[in-house]
């Protein structure tokens, strides 16, 4: 199949960019989306034109690299689907595609279709993992948890922090996935030591990253890649609410808070 993309283009940061035109010419139908952009980038190099940047890395749907909106969605119109799992078949010949980066001010453009995801490794950094020294690698069912909570924790867990959720909503909201990350260890009894005080750390640093707030459009749960749902956000708003209280009865009882 022969297409026409319109690609975005931006040289830096600083540069103001704009959208370019290129075809994408004798397309087999079973490519993913990143391997007709390789197709189109070869027939860039071989002209001496610099190439189209994207992410890309695992290629499998586990990496969460292939961050691009196409035709004003983020990763496409297939409903739970990556890029990288975007296939041609799903387009027509002679089709106009229109492709984008996530546009965020969290997500700082880099160059064309690249942009700067650092903000939810800092979200992550202030409190997304368990530090708490728990001995030797307990035997597997050593630990009873309800059938419910390892349920709720491993569809927490299945967030690949690709950013689509913040692309998609109208505020560049990080709630979609702060919520799948706090949610993950707050269902664990792994994760209960430092319960209040990863939900509050993880809430600031978002604050301080400067995403938005949520709406409750649902548009994140709409792209998301991996089908996180927002009750995630209800839990994590119940968690923060939580640590809030817990910390305002310590500093009234003369505790740390």
């Amino acid at each position: 199949m022969n297409l026409t993309l319109h690609v975005w283009r931006q040289k830096n940061a600083s540069d103001k960019g704009r959208m370019e035109i290129y075809q994408a010419r004798d397309i087999n139908h079973h490519m993913s989306f990143l391997e007709m952009l390789d197709v189109v980038n070869e027939e860039l190099i071989a002209k001496g034109t610099d190439p189209i940047h994207f992410d890309h890395d695992c290629r499998e749907g586990i990496c969460g690299m292939c961050s691009l909106v196409i035709d004003g969605i983020p990763h496409g119109h297939q409903k739970q689907t990556t890029v990288c799992q975007l296939h041609m078949r799903y387009f027509k010949d002679g089709d106009h595609i229109y492709v984008e980066p996530w546009r965020a001010k969290a997500f700082p453009i880099v160059k064309d279709l690249v942009v700067d995801r650092s903000a939810f490794d800092r979200i992550m950094q202030a409190g997304g993992f368990v530090s708490v020294n728990a001995g030797g690698a307990p035997d597997g069912n050593a630990i009873p948890i309800p059938k419910d909570d390892a349920e709720s924790a491993m569809d927490a867990a299945a967030c690949i922090g690709c950013g689509a959720c913040v692309a998609a909503c109208k505020n560049a909201s990080a709630m979609l996935f702060v919520a799948a990350k706090v949610s993950q260890f707050a269902y664990l009894p792994q994760g209960q030591v430092e319960r209040e005080r990863r939900v509050r750390a993880m809430v600031a640093q978002m604050d301080a990253e400067g995403f938005g707030g949520c709406t409750n459009q649902y548009e994140c749960e709409a792209v998301c890649p991996k089908g996180i749902s927002v009750s995630m956000i209800a839990k994590m708003n119940r968690e923060f609410g939580h640590a809030l209280a817990k910390g305002e009865a310590k500093r009234r009882a003369g505790g740390a808070g």
